[in-house]
């Protein structure tokens, strides 16, 4: 169970961490063409302006959230305050998914991969954490 809780928590955050960067400081364009097929250089200016600005920064915040788990996967594993904090935005995250699916519609199969892959991880690395957070004291 420890391996599997790891190899979910690392390649979830490694995605965290590279999409945060990626669409805050690179090329936020290209997620809107390949992610979610709109071709964002044919808004207006002030329609693109200000999606790309609140786009890169839920962006960056999701690369700080990366880091942050990143800097802390220690405690994030053997401390109760760090992972409860871990376990919430990584399922405040799952629930907007979920949320968006009931409310705006049936999402795209990437976007579906993403939700059960997170939803999985969540659960692995909630059974593992809680079971070693309890056997610790």
């Amino acid at each position: 169970m420890k391996q599997a809780s790891y190899s979910f928590f690392f390649t979830y955050i490694g995605t965290v961490v590279v999409a945060g960067l990626w669409g805050a400081f690179i090329n936020p364009v290209w997620d809107f063409a390949t992610l979610f097929h709109i071709q964002i250089n044919d808004l207006n200016d002030y329609e693109r302006i200000n999606i790309l600005s609140q786009y890169r920064f839920l962006r960056a915040l999701e690369l700080g959230f990366g880091i942050f788990a990143l800097v802390f996967f220690k405690e994030i594993f053997s401390d109760t305050k760090f992972n409860n904090v871990f376990l919430i935005i990584m399922g405040l995250g799952i629930m907007a998914r979920i949320v968006s699916w009931l409310v705006d519609g049936n999402p795209g199969l990437l976007t579906k991969f993403f939700l059960f892959y997170e939803a999985i991880g969540w659960v692995m690395i909630f059974v593992f954490s809680k079971s070693s957070l309890s056997k610790n004291g």
